[in-house]
């Protein structure tokens, strides 16, 4: 993983590495049964270099906690974009397509049981172009032998807590899964 983190940090194949501080490579245990994916980094993920550390990654640490999992021991969380958006805008999909070679070789090292997708962008690239969050969350669909779930980004839940209860319910079907495969 440390050879990959470099590789990707000298990538310039788009204009997104011209704007960040930090590459938002990943973090969390390598060899967890569950990938988070989302979109990509926000304003303090690209100061910090980390993964959802904002408000948004308050709240996500919220929900692992309600499923007895924790950040850095039972996950791993990455990105399907490596550097910041400007003005925090959805990744391009000319964007998505140059970076997720990145993300796919760190699928690769961690294969897990179980990947979840937060939010619309990182479903539809990860599980189907067609998903709808709203309709399908909390939904697993197997693809390739591995277990996939969209639910709703933290960052979309705070805009809009009425989500809050149904993602919550998603992060409790994520415990019955793994539970249901042995993983913890």
């Amino acid at each position: 993983m440390d050879e990959l983190y470099k590789e990707c940090a000298a990538c310039t194949k788009c204009p997104l590495c011209e704007g960040r501080t930090n590459l938002v490579f990943g973090s969390g245990n390598a060899n967890a049964g569950i990938m988070l994916i989302g979109e990509g980094p926000g304003e303090n993920e690209d100061l910090q270099g980390l993964p959802f550390v904002g408000r948004s990654g308050q709240l996500l640490d919220k929900f692992l906690q309600a499923v007895e999992l924790e950040r850095s021991r039972d996950v791993y969380i990455a990105n399907i974009v490596k550097c910041r958006p400007p003005k925090n805008r959805d990744p391009k999909p000319e964007e998505q397509d140059l970076c997720i070679k990145w993300l796919r070789r760190q699928y690769q090292i961690i294969e897990p049981k179980i990947i979840v997708c937060l939010g619309r962008i990182a479903a539809q690239k990860i599980i189907s172009p067609d998903f709808k969050v709203t309709r399908q969350h909390g939904q697993f669909i197997e693809k390739g032998g591995v277990l996939m779930m969209g639910t709703f980004h933290p960052a979309a839940i705070l805009r809009n807590p009425n989500n809050k209860e149904a993602a919550l319910a998603d992060w409790f079907a994520l415990r019955e899964k793994m539970h249901e495969l042995g993983i913890n």
